[in-house]
């Protein structure tokens, strides 16, 4: 009998098997994070639809529980106790992840471009960025603060918003801070300081960006002195090849004429500027999609700015961009008119007064944020002045005394105010005059003052009642009066109280940025 071997075909996969997708977290929530106090924060994630998430803080015996939506998404308002930790968060789905080292305190967003993203030790980029910033190897050596907390957000741009960053919290020691903004961190340093309290500092910063990188793109559009900037950028984007195509030109036939081996400084300013193009991190939208979108659930007490460099040659667009974009980030985070502070340009030959100008223009019409003078810490060539612990110090005067409410300091150099004539005499006013004004010299520099020719000569002032006295021999019915109106303002003028005043001007004439988008 013969016989019939049957041969059984099973498929490898007859049953259909539920794979359940694992809890996925933002790159911000984990390990060693910091959690604003006594606040209703939120813990944000993805997983399965329709999937039951519990969370178990430490801190509390309260259970929290969700259910994600149809797309995977979840997210839950916790309470935080007063400032404290370390404390564990365990969350629950299909499967259990245990956040650990959580610290309860004050949370800070420091943004901006290269003077924020500056880091505390050396760097291995442009030149003047190498040497690292003044006393960087004390400084690293004395950074045990466990305490502090430092979040730095991936470089990137997007033409959509993104809904996470890449980054690491990490807790500051001197193996860690050297590579963190040093802004960013001599303002936390001194916080923790004053406060006594754990610092979380979450820094998004990039090099050479304008302002207008940092604002949604709807933002831009829906006002009539920003639309020519979407414009600017779309042609870009439209005609991006043969942009590009043509620098490539330009360069090589630039490269050709110079010898490679011994290209001046000279020679090098003439090589051709490298023009915007598509998905750089200078045009407009690009790093709020990528940068600040993502961040948007992470509650935080304010935030610290340092930029404007690149703003400068359209400083009076500045005028209105830097307010929109303050007030786009306050409308995103949900969080009300946040404090933010801000660092007002240092002297440097490549930035024009119209630009910090702009900067005290917003200070005075912004609600809740403050201005941080850095007349004397600039330097003249170069645009990362190395001085950041007068910058970091600065700022967090005005924290503590306008956000933590701390008395007994004054936390600003004079403010213009306002003026009145008296005779052939201009008299200025000043806020912050703290316990008097003074020149820290033979007498009063940087001013200068006019009659109704606007030709401005150099003036005589002196410090008289708290105000500040102008005049000169060439003018005889002056109507206005300009104080550091130059690109390099290295005054002599401050409060008793060793804070420097600001530059200003008493006229509003259309400047030499006017008109320019």
């Amino acid at each position: 009998m013969r016989k019939i071997t049957y041969l059984l075909l099973i498929p490898l996969f007859t049953l259909t098997f539920n794979i359940q997708a694992n809890i996925k977290l933002p790159a911000l929530v984990s390990n060693n994070m910091v959690l604003q106090q006594l606040e209703k924060i939120t813990v944000w994630g993805w997983a399965d639809a329709n999937e039951s998430i519990i969370i178990l803080p430490s801190w509390t015996k309260k259970k929290y529980s969700t259910i994600t939506t149809p797309d995977g998404k979840w997210s839950l308002n916790i309470k935080t106790p007063k400032a404290g930790g370390p404390y564990t968060i365990k969350i629950k789905g299909n499967n259990t992840i245990d956040i650990e080292n959580v610290m309860i305190g004050e949370v800070w967003l420091c943004s901006g471009q290269s003077n924020m993203h500056l880091m505390v030790g050396k760097y291995g980029g442009s030149k003047d960025w190498r040497t690292g910033v003044d006393n960087y190897e004390e400084e690293i050596a004395n950074a045990n603060y466990p305490k502090i907390r430092m979040f730095t957000v991936d470089r990137k741009t997007s033409d959509s918003i993104l809904s996470d960053v890449k980054g690491s919290w990490l807790v500051c020691s001197p193996d860690t801070v050297g590579g963190f903004s040093a802004v960013a961190y001599f303002f936390g340093r001194e916080l923790h300081k004053k406060l006594n309290v754990p610092i979380g500092l979450l820094n998004t910063s990039w090099g050479g960006t304008p302002a207008e990188a940092w604002t949604r793109k709807d933002i831009l559009e829906a006002d009539t002195g920003l639309t020519k900037i979407i414009d600017r950028y779309q042609f870009i984007v439209d005609h991006n090849d043969s942009i590009r195509n043509d620098y490539k030109k330009r360069l090589d036939t630039w490269k050709k004429g110079v010898d490679d081996n011994s290209i001046t400084g000279k020679e090098a300013q003439s090589a051709p500027r490298a023009p915007l193009m598509k998905g750089s991190h200078k045009a407009p939208y690009l790093i709020y999609n990528a940068m600040i979108a993502p961040l948007l659930n992470y509650r935080i007490k304010g935030a610290i700015w340092y930029q404007g460099e690149n703003n400068a040659q359209m400083a009076w667009q500045y005028r209105t961009l830097f307010p929109a974009m303050i007030n786009n980030w306050r409308t995103d985070f949900s969080q009300g008119d946040f404090p933010f502070y801000f660092v007002q340009i240092a002297p440097h030959r490549s930035q024009n007064p119209e630009i910090r100008e702009s900067q005290l223009l917003t200070y005075r019409k912004v609600k809740n944020t403050g201005i941080a003078v850095t007349t004397d810490a600039g330097d003249t060539v170069n645009i990362h002045p190395t001085n950041k612990q007068i910058v970091g110090y600065r700022l967090s005067l005005w924290a503590l005394a306008k956000t933590y409410k701390q008395k007994g300091f004054v936390y600003s150099g004079p403010l213009y105010k306002g003026m009145k004539i008296d005779g052939n005499k201009i008299r200025c006013q000043f806020d912050f005059v703290g316990d008097g004004l003074i020149c820290k010299g033979d007498s009063l520099t940087h001013f200068t003052i006019c009659g109704i020719d606007k030709k401005f000569v150099t003036a005589n002032a002196i410090i008289e009642d708290n105000e500040v006295v102008v005049w000169s021999n060439e003018v005889k019915n002056p109507v206005a009066v300009r104080f550091g109106w130059e690109h390099v303002p290295m005054h002599n003028f401050f409060n008793k109280n060793g804070l420097p005043a600001s530059p200003f001007r008493t006229d509003d004439w259309p400047g030499k940025t006017y008109g320019k988008n």
